[in-house]
């Protein structure tokens, strides 16, 4: 199995990286409404332990819905009123649907080296994904002005050659753009390399593509607020694409190269300087096959609450897209929604704040603390709240099948595909519902 890359993961092996982290703020949406509040939600963990307090966000909006309680029956668990047992039982169910396709717009899946699950994931559930990409690439500097790309020390032929054979997932593995930007793009024989470098390792590599991410860096440096420095960042995604796209697919003679590219979601009510705006998206139509939205990360341990309220995903959407109607579905078939596969434990009182945790971390949780759920109807997931062996209150936040049920329908009222970060964090019996 390909080796982890630790220089990636140091900050938090399972939350994306290359974000710019910022405090969360408010949103407002009709003028007075979706404030982000917090709420005291005071519960009894045990007969024998005092009462906690959690903070949970709650959000107002103009926009009704109901679709909290839209139940699916084939599917037992897409249910607010759910427990803790329920969840260990289906856990402990081997998935009889691990072909059949329930969500039929393109689903993009994220592999990390660190976390092996996730390869056998995608061989396990291969014809419930549309497009699989590895995190192995790195583009850096390199001895002054030269360029390198890092990273196929972690790429697995063994794993690709056996993704080929079980279905028509297309391999695109995603390529972090930590060159100095403004060498990158003042530069053409800087640019031109490091197209060249991505083009030629597709080719070798008999990829599909690549996916990108590079716009948050841009931010952390400022580029994106000098009009000029943001056009010619721009011009390198387009340069980018048509290069791939000037390149036939070794799997199919027909198809081209594909280009996906990350981008992050508001922080604000307004778009900052820095966000990936539908003037971006418009001008990058043409060039780009794709775009994986990154809705998650909400919230952080300094403000603990959930990992992806529905109406926040349902803002974003309408940020980018603008109304429903025919002009925001054109461009929304190539939106890539993301949803979180992995969830966060909260420390209310003392200890460091929490933080992310994955599917075999949560269903210990469920077994040692037998906790009782609630559903935060406002954000559209579910949390529970426990205390440790050393007294300090917790609150968990990790997906559910109604959670996950209720954003690919968001995903689905829009036309959009879906991204996941990562299908290793997730339980199996998520999988059903892809």
């Amino acid at each position: 199995m390909a080796r982890r890359r630790d220089a990636r993961v140091a900050p938090s092996q399972y939350r994306r990286s290359e974000r710019v982290e910022k405090p969360t703020q408010e949103f407002k949406v009709d003028g007075s409404g979706f404030d982000r509040k917090l709420i005291a939600i005071f519960v009894f963990l045990f007969v024998v332990i005092p009462s906690v307090s959690v903070l949970v966000y709650k959000i107002n909006t103009a926009r009704p819905t109901n679709r909290s309680e839209v139940l699916v029956p084939r599917r037992g668990l897409i249910k607010t009123d759910i427990n803790y047992q329920e969840i260990l039982s289906e856990n402990s169910k081997l998935t009889e649907n691990a072909s059949h396709r329930h969500y039929n717009y393109p689903v993009l899946a994220y592999i990390t080296p660190w976390n092996s699950r996730g390869y056998e994931m995608a061989k396990r559930f291969t014809s419930k994904f549309t497009h699989l990409s590895p995190v192995w690439y790195d583009l850096k500097s390199s001895q002054g002005s030269s360029l390198l790309l890092e990273g196929r020390h972690n790429a697995d032929k063994q794993w690709l050659s056996e993704i080929k054979m079980n279905g028509d997932a297309l391999v695109l593995p995603r390529v972090v753009l930590e060159a100095s930007p403004m060498e990158l793009l003042r530069k053409k024989k800087q640019r031109d390399k490091a197209i060249e470098l991505m083009v030629t390792e597709c080719k070798e590599m008999q990829y599909d593509g690549i996916v990108l991410e590079s716009w948050s860096r841009w931010a952390a440096y400022g580029i994106l607020n000098d009009p000029d420095k943001r056009n010619m960042a721009l011009n390198f995604v387009k340069q980018l694409g048509h290069a791939l796209h000037s390149v036939n697919s070794t799997r199919n003679r027909e198809q081209k190269l594909q280009l996906i590219y990350v981008i992050g979601p508001p922080r604000s009510e307004r778009l900052q300087q820095h966000d990936f705006g539908p003037e971006d998206l418009q001008s990058l139509d043409d060039a780009v096959d794709g775009f994986s939205l990154m809705t998650y990360d909400f919230s952080n341990p300094h403000n603990p609450g959930p990992n992806a309220p529905t109406q926040w995903i349902h803002f974003t959407l309408q940020s980018l897209l603008g109304p429903p109607g025919k002009t925001a579905w054109s461009l929304a078939r190539k939106i890539f929604l993301g949803i979180n596969f992995y969830g966060n434990d909260f420390t209310l009182s003392g200890g460091s704040g929490g933080g992310p945790i994955i599917g075999r971390d949560y269903i210990s949780l469920l077994e040692k603390h037998k906790p009782a759920f609630q559903w935060e109807k406002n954000s559209g997931e579910h949390f529970f709240l426990y205390s440790d062996d050393n007294h300090i209150n917790h609150a968990v936040f990790y997906p559910t099948s109604m959670s996950i049920h209720l954003r690919l329908e968001e995903a689905r009222s829009w036309g959009t595909g879906i991204s996941i970060w990562e299908i290793g964090q997730g339980l199996d019996n998520f999988f059903d519902l892809l």
